[in-house]
């Protein structure tokens, strides 16, 4: 359980998004039929998702989560977070998955739990969030490129998860799978663009650690597809290239999982892919960050800010080495 302490870092009042962004946000969100009538409709909302959500089309029953930001820092308005982002599937422009993801199809959906568990199985995605409590929690958002974000995610802690699932003692990481759809991704007929589909990984512990979520969710609506409909990993101590999205699968294994950027390009992207701005990308300096909506370039923060909560899980570790 997330023990919520006030912390000298933590947002203030005056740190929530002002209401004439959120009155933006929902202009937008009615242009784009991300009403609930309009999700049922075209398959975005399960009836889970839907039992959630009153007629505007916001997820009900969600418990207030992990809020830590800094005098700094402001979340990021719902129209950048989905219209500038990373999804090769659906192309590798920053606007292309807003452009291309409309034909996808989040649902239904399933997902797969196999590997070194006690409790293996397929689950419908309803059954996958039934026994779960959505929370809301607010991370900083730090892609390897160097911009970075704050978002509101809605979705439930992954420590729950792996407890239900029941891990072998002999199991030290979790991974995860993309789906692949190549008819609805475009990105997928490319094989030169990455090895599809899309894998990732945790270490255990990793897993484990409160701050890791599989949200559903952004700003209280569900996921946009071009964001990671209807299921992505969030931690946020670590690059976004870690945070999968459109999950189908989790593995429990002993090995660690050969992730998809440190297969293609291992001198660049490393497994752990920790926020380091002492470890610099072959091309470029991790030092500094440049936040979407602000003019100046900011410091980038050791762990993304979050070194109190997940520092302990590297101790000992040549992070150099280790990135």
């Amino acid at each position: 359980m997330l023990i919520r302490q006030k912390k000298s870092s933590d947002a203030a009042s005056h740190e929530i998004t002002p209401e004439h962004v959120y009155v933006n946000r929902r202009q937008f969100i009615e242009a784009s039929g991300l009403i609930a009538g309009g999700l049922l409709a075209s398959g975005m909302a399960s009836p889970a998702a839907a039992a959630l959500m009153p007629k505007e089309g916001k997820f009900q029953g969600v418990k207030e989560g992990y809020h830590k930001l800094g005098a700094k820092d402001k979340q990021t308005p719902f129209e950048a977070v989905t219209s500038y982002n990373n999804f090769y599937e659906f192309g590798l422009d920053k606007e292309d998955p807003a452009a291309n993801a409309g034909a996808f199809k989040p649902l239904p959906w399933q997902v797969k739990v196999d590997g070194l568990c006690a409790n293996p199985g397929t689950l419908n995605f309803d059954d996958f969030l039934k026994p779960h409590t959505l929370e809301d929690r607010v991370y900083r958002h730090r892609c390897v490129e160097a911009w970075s974000m704050v978002i509101p995610w809605v979705g439930i802690p992954l420590a729950e998860l792996v407890k239900r699932f029941e891990p072998q003692g002999s199991a030290k990481y979790v991974a995860f799978e993309t789906v692949m759809r190549p008819a609805e991704m475009p990105g997928q007929r490319n094989a030169q663009i990455l090895p599809w589909p899309y894998v990732e990984g945790l270490r255990l512990d990793e897993a484990m650690n409160p701050l890791a979520m599989l949200a559903v969710g952004i700003y209280g609506v569900p996921l946009p597809n071009q964001n990671g409909a209807p299921l992505r990993l969030v931690t946020p101590w670590k690059y976004g290239f870690k945070g999968i999205k459109s999950i189908v699968r989790m593995t429990f294994t002993e090995r660690q999982p050969k992730n998809t950027w440190n297969v293609s390009n291992g001198r660049e992207y490393g497994f752990f892919a920790n926020v380091n701005p002492k470890v610099d990308h072959p091309r470029w300096s991790q030092a500094t960050e440049r936040r979407i909506g602000d003019f100046f370039r900011r410091e980038t923060l050791m762990f993304n800010g979050y070194e109190e909560e997940v520092g302990q899980l590297y101790a000992g570790m040549d992070l150099a080495k280790n990135y």
